[in-house]
């Protein structure tokens, strides 16, 4: 008697050769309301705390209200688009244990996971100054993302002055 024994990978043939990465949220992602954006949806719920989307909304459209007060000549969504992209790292270190030592090994870095870095990057600049409202601080910091300075492009200039510094172990990257 012989029994038909079915793998993993032949009933979903999609998930065959790779280790799923990502969850589901990416194929579930809609644009944002206001803007029509996937990429200000996905920073909304990067922004959102304790389930409250409709607050992380709010913080965020008044953030863009500020922007657009501060530079009347430019799209809000623009500049928001332009900050993230600035702040986006080309490439970053990752630590590999070789021959009993540890070595920062510059690698270059995924684009899904640089639009991440760069989404924590400016939220956690913003969370990080205290003292004013979260739409304010927000609006501060993608303002200054877009000019390429503030807490957010000092973190990537130090992630790539890490990885400058480290190029002699380029070698063990493999």
């Amino acid at each position: 008697m012989a029994f038909l024994v079915h793998t993993h990978s032949e009933k979903f043939p999609e998930y065959s050769s790779m280790a799923k990465r990502f969850t589901a949220s990416e194929k579930q992602l809609k644009p944002d309301p206001r803007c029509g954006s996937v990429l200000a949806s996905k920073f909304i719920n990067c922004l959102m705390h304790d389930g409250k989307k409709s607050v992380a909304q709010i913080v965020f459209y008044s953030a863009l209200d500020v922007i657009k007060k501060k530079l009347p000549d430019e799209e809000p969504i623009n500049v928001f688009l332009a900050a993230v992209d600035n702040v986006k790292p080309a490439i970053e270190v990752r630590s590999r244990r070789v021959g009993g030592a540890n070595y920062q090994v510059p690698t270059s870095v995924n684009p899904k996971r640089r639009q991440t870095l760069a989404i924590r990057w400016i939220l956690a600049a913003a969370r990080g100054k205290k003292g004013r409202p979260m739409d304010m601080r927000l609006a501060e910091e993608l303002l200054a993302a877009y000019r390429r300075e503030g807490t957010a492009m000092t973190t990537r200039e130090n992630v790539h002055r890490m990885a400058d510094a480290n190029k002699a172990f380029a070698h063990f990257a493999w």
